[in-house]
C-alpha cells in the first residue's frame, strides 16, 4: 500500500510539473477591433524578438505632444482588446502606451514562459522606443498582476523613468501556494517570476497599486512588496476593487493615482483629467 500511494504521489507531482504552465498561462486569441476596444487610433505593429518571433501590438499614440511613453505588460490572461480602455485613458494624460500581447497571446506564434516573456518585453520596449522616439527617461513601465514580474525584470536590465507595479506579489511560488496548498510549489514551478529580486537591482520610483478586495493577488502580497522595494516607493490602496474589477484595470482612481505619480516621482508633465 504505501508504494501504491508513493507512485501516486509522484504520478501527480508529474503531471503537475509537466501541465503547469497551463494553470499559469491563459490566452485569448480572439482580439476586438481597436474600435471596439475603445481606441480607434490605435495602430498595429509587429515587435520582433531575439528569437525571431513576430509580435502583434498595439501602439496608441497620446493626444497631443507625448510628454511620456508607457510599456504595458498585461497578466496572465485575455489579450490586448482588454486594456484598451486604459491605453485610451493614458492617451488623455499625455501618454503614448504600447498594448504588447505575450508569445501565444492575442494570436501571436509562440508558447509563454518566463524566458520568453521577458524577451517580448525587451522586445516591446525597443519597439516603443522606436515607435514613440522617447528615451528610457520619458518611459513608464506599467505591470499587471503577472506583468509586474515582467516589468520588474524588464527594469532590472533596462532602468525605466518609473515602474507601475498593479497587484504584484514577492514571487508566483507564493501566490501558488495560497491556489494550490497541497501542492510544493516552490519545488515544481519552472516559471519563478521573482518579482522581489528583480526589484532589488531596480532603484527608481516604484508605484505599488494593490485592491483591497483581491482574490488573486491579496493586498497584503502587494504590500510586501511595497514595504521590500527602495525609499522611492508609493502604495496606493484601492477600496473594494477586486483582481479583475474596472477600479483597478481602468478607473478613475487608478489613473489618477498613476497620474500624479508620474509628475511628482518621474518628472513627466502628465495632464490631469480634463485638461
Amino acid at each position: 500500500m504505501i508504494g501504491t500511494l508513493a507512485g501516486v504521489a509522484v504520478a501527480v507531482l508529474g503531471l503537475a510539473w509537466l501541465g503547469q504552465r497551463a494553470l499559469i498561462y491563459f490566452p485569448s486569441d480572439v482580439v476586438p477591433s481597436p474600435a471596439a476596444a475603445g481606441v480607434p487610433d490605435a495602430e498595429t505593429i509587429t515587435v520582433t524578438t531575439d528569437d525571431g518571433l513576430d509580435l502583434a501590438a498595439w501602439y496608441v499614440p497620446a493626444a497631443g505632444e507625448a510628454v511620456g511613453a508607457v510599456l504595458m505588460l498585461p497578466g496572465n490572461a485575455g489579450n490586448r482588446g482588454g486594456r484598451g480602455p486604459l491605453a485610451a485613458a493614458l492617451r488623455d494624460r499625455g501618454l503614448a502606451t504600447l498594448l504588447l500581447d505575450y508569445r501565444g497571446f492575442g494570436g501571436n506564434p509562440g508558447r509563454p514562459s518566463q524566458d520568453g516573456l521577458l524577451a517580448d518585453a525587451r522586445a516591446g520596449a525597443a519597439a516603443l522606443r522606436r515607435r514613440s522616439g522617447l528615451d528610457a527617461s520619458r518611459t513608464v513601465y506599467f505591470g499587471e498582476s503577472l506583468g509586474t514580474a515582467v516589468a520588474a525584470g524588464l527594469a532590472a536590465e533596462r532602468p525605466p523613468a518609473a515602474l507601475i507595479l498593479r497587484s504584484p506579489f514577492p514571487s508566483l511560488a507564493d501566490v501558488g501556494r495560497l491556489h494550490y496548498p497541497w501542492l510544493p510549489v516552490g519545488l515544481l514551478l519552472r516559471d519563478e517570476f521573482p518579482t522581489g529580486e528583480w526589484l532589488a537591482d531596480y532603484d527608481g520610483p516604484v508605484l505599488v497599486v494593490a485592491g483591497e478586495r483581491d482574490g488573486v493577488v491579496p493586498a497584503d502580497l502587494s504590500r510586501s512588496v511595497a514595504a521590500a522595494a527602495g525609499p522611492d516607493i508609493e502604495l496606493v490602496r484601492i477600496a473594494g476593487a477586486g483582481h479583475n474589477d474596472r477600479a483597478l484595470l481602468d478607473g478613475a482612481r487608478l489613473v489618477d493615482a498613476v497620474s500624479a505619480f508620474l509628475r511628482d516621482h518621474a518628472q513627466l508633465p502628465v495632464r490631469a483629467a480634463g485638461t
